[in-house]
This record gives C-alpha cells, structure tokens and sequence, in this order.
C-alpha cells in the first residue's frame, strides 16, 4: 500500500470514529537542496523539507471548516479533522464549495523523468565554476551578485471521502545567473538569464551562461531614449509577465466577485488582435513540472482561453464552474477559500500575419526583454500598467541598449494592438510564447 493510500486509510477511519461523512484532503511534500556562491566563497546552502496539508470538513448542514497541518500520522490527521469539523460550524452558507465532479476521472499520461538528488557541495563546486567563468568572460564583469543552482522533488496528492485518490510526484533542477558591470565613466550593466529541466544532467547551464554573458555585453553600448510613441516587440518572458499580471481577464472567480477586466457576458468578444491565440496548457511538453490534478482534484488539460483574438474559455475551480454552468478546468486551489490561477501559458499564432516583420530590417523598434516592478506599476482592475524594463532600441538589426526607460499603456489596447505574432516560439519556465509586436506604445525615457 502506498503512502497516499495509507493516509486514504487512515483518515476515512478516524472520520467514521469522528463521525464525519464528507472530507476531503489535499498535500504536497517539498524536498529542495540550493545553493549560493559569492566571490568565490558560497554564501548559503539550504537544505529543507516542508510539508503542507490541507483539510476540508462538511458538516450534517452542508457547512464546511477548513484547516491545515503539517502532520500526516494518524494522530496529526484526526486531530485535523476533528479541528475541521468544529470549525465546519463557523463555514459559509452560500455557495459552499463541493467535490468536484471530476476528481475521479481518469487523469492524463504525462512522461516526467525523476532526477536523483545531488550532494549540496557538488552544486557549490558546479555553481563556482560557473561564477569564476562569467568573470573571466568579459573585462567589464565585475560581479555575479545574484546566482543559484537548485533542485526540488515534489510529491502531492488528493483524496476524498468518495473515493478519489490522486497522486504524483514531480522534480526538477533550475540555475539563475545574473551579473553587473563596471567600466570608467559608465553607469553599472547588468543581464541574467534562468533555466530550468526535470534534471540536473538535463539543465541547459550551458545556455543559461552563454544568454547571461550575451545579454550583459549588450547592454554595455547604450544611450538614452527620447520619450514618445514607439513600435514595440515584446520578448516571451516580457509578454508572458504582462499576460500573467491580467490574469483577472479570464479568471473566473475574479469575474464573479466583480474584480476582472472581463464580465461573465464577455465570452465571445472580441478582446485581441485576430493574430493572437492564447490557451494555458498544463500538460505541454515544456512545462517541467506538469501537474496532472489541480487542488480539488480535477483533469488538467490544454484549455484554449483567446483564439483568434476571440475570448472562449474562463478558469474555474468547481465552485465558479457551478455557479456559471459548466464544468471545471483544473486551475483550483484549496484552502480557506478555493482559489483560481493559470498552470502553463501556451502562446500562439492566430490567423496568418498578411504583412511580415523582421528584426533585421525593421527600423526604430523598441525591444523590451524584461518588465520589472510589477507589483507597484499594474493596475489590473483599470487595465493600465507603467513599467520600468531592460530592452534595446533596434535599428535594421543592430541593437543599442536603452540606458533607463519605462512603458506605458493599457493591457486591452495592447492585445487589440498586436500587428504581428512571430512564428517560432520559446520554451520559458512560465510558458510558450513567441516574440509578440504591438503597433504602439508610449516609451518615457529621461
């Protein structure tokens, strides 16, 4: 009997003892190792394992208590329940949250090959190496203030009084490198990049120095902007930040509680450029840590949210799905309240473009590569945003660093905006996305 299957046991006998008929219980287990380096000295090691229950109580009213633990054993769990169903006394009347009704539907295949955990001095002697090559790189890299070489393994599950059992286990390794400059009278330039596979032996660290070194060099030729409206190309990450920080525009649970850009009568409109096409797509081959279930249990899936410009599909847990009359998607997680959030963005051409756009001979274009602030620039419930970024000024392929600048728009206008949607996409640990080009948007420079 597996350890999920034990917990089933367990927690469906001291149930029946407490006198509970409706529970359900979901939990992850986080096993990580990362490491830092600094100057040649690491500078933190941390090696943790956490551990997070939740558990859900429905009472004979059809009230429901909800509480957490970290303890799996059968004391831990039976006084998680017994606390559950006090609190159950205390729960909400009104659209109280059930089981979904496909927690036991068959879940998708998904290959994800498990890594074998490393020792933590061999990542500080891998992470080392790399700090003393990106130095030796280039004269005017100076520092690599900011790095780390991690691993996770990750275990979650999903059972319920009905019978569901739900369980997996995922890993993966991720590397972040980020280095400054220093030059005679020069302002400080920096670039990073991060990369993530199932793996240790799959991380492209490779990759991740090379775009970290390259990024840092382009950036040291560079000059100040005039403010102004200017044609804009969005990097994957850049667009893929922006689409993330408005999620509110499909999410069904913001809709409901009238804090969305978006109606429940929106499905259907228009809302973008016909070039583009949205899904969020858990199950892609480059989400690596792909999960199969969501917190009540649900089938994730490839569920197309924009195609061609056009709204088709909100993100629901069972709760909204019930209250909007359909079924849900696999974007819920448990806790005092069920809450909603996308899996793995998957970004992609809509119509075909009847006018191409080249990097190579286009003239005058802003190409933003990171957004930054975007906990104090966007303002979602307007749909407006003004945010510092890291790009170049474009001129028939020949990049000049922009020396400091900040974009400006609403996220509405920039969809319906979209002139051109690039063909070949990029692999990003948030999702799949190409270059995306807007028509317009206002740069203020210094």
């Amino acid at each position: 009997m597996s350890k999920v299957q034990t917990i089933a046991q367990t927690a469906t006998e001291k149930a029946s003892q407490l006198g509970i008929t409706k529970f359900d219980i979901y939990g992850s287990a986080i096993d990580q190792t990362s490491v830092q380096v600094f100057q040649g000295e690491p500078k933190q090691v941390k090696a943790s394992q956490k551990s997070s229950v939740i558990v859900r109580v429905w009472n004979e009213k059809q009230q429901i208590g909800v509480t957490s633990t970290t303890d799996i054993d059968a004391v831990g769990i039976e006084l998680a329940l017994k606390t559950a169903l006090e609190a159950s006394n205390f729960g909400v009347t009104n659209y109280v949250p059930d089981f979904s009704d496909e927690a036991k539907l068959p879940l998708p295949s998904v290959n994800s090959e498990l890594g074998k955990a490393s020792l933590a001095s061999d990542l500080i002697d891998k992470l080392l190496k790399i700090e003393a090559d990106l130095l030796n790189s280039h004269e005017a890299i100076t520092s690599v203030p900011y790095n780390g070489l991690a691993e996770q393994e990750i275990e979650r599950f999903y059972i319920n009084s009905d019978g569901a059992l739900r369980e997996e286990t995922r890993s993966f390794s991720s590397i972040y490198l980020y280095t400054t400059t220093e030059e005679e009278n020069r302002k400080p330039r920096s670039g990073g990049a991060y990369k993530v596979a199932n793996t240790l032996q799959k991380l492209d660290i490779d990759g991740c120095f090379q775009e970290t070194v390259e990024k840092t060099i382009s950036h040291l030729n560079y000059e100040p902007i005039k403010s102004g409206k200017y044609r804009v190309v969005f990097s994957p990450e850049a667009f893929l930040s922006l689409l993330g920080a408005f999620s509110n525009l499909y999410n069904a649970q913001n809709i409901l509680d009238k804090q969305s850009l978006s109606t429940p009568e929106s499905l259907g409109q228009k809302i973008a450029s016909s070039l583009l096409s949205v899904s969020d797509n858990a199950l892609h081959e480059g989400n690596i840590s792909a999960e199969t279930f969501d917190g009540e249990g649900t089938p994730t899936r490839n569920l197309p949210i924009i195609d061609k410009g056009v709204l088709v599909n909100f993100l629901h847990s069972s709760v909204t799905a019930k209250r909007m009359n359909t079924t849900p998607t696999g974007h819920a997680s448990i806790g005092a309240k069920v809450s909603i959030s996308p899996n793995y963005y998957h970004v992609f051409r809509g119509e075909e473009p009847t006018t191409q756009y080249n990097l190579n001979t286009a003239e005058n274009i802003i190409l933003i590569d990171d957004v930054q602030a975007l906990h104090a620039g966007v303002n979602s419930l307007q749909g407006s945003f003004s945010l510092p970024f890291d790009g170049w000024l474009v001129n028939q392929g020949e990049k000049i660093s922009i020396e400091a600048a900040t974009v400006a728009g609403d996220f509405l206008d920039v969809l319906k905006s979209i002139i051109f949607v690039e063909e070949t996409p990029e692999v990003t640990p948030s999702g799949v996305c190409p270059r995306i080009w807007v028509d317009s948007l206002s740069i203020t420079g210094q």
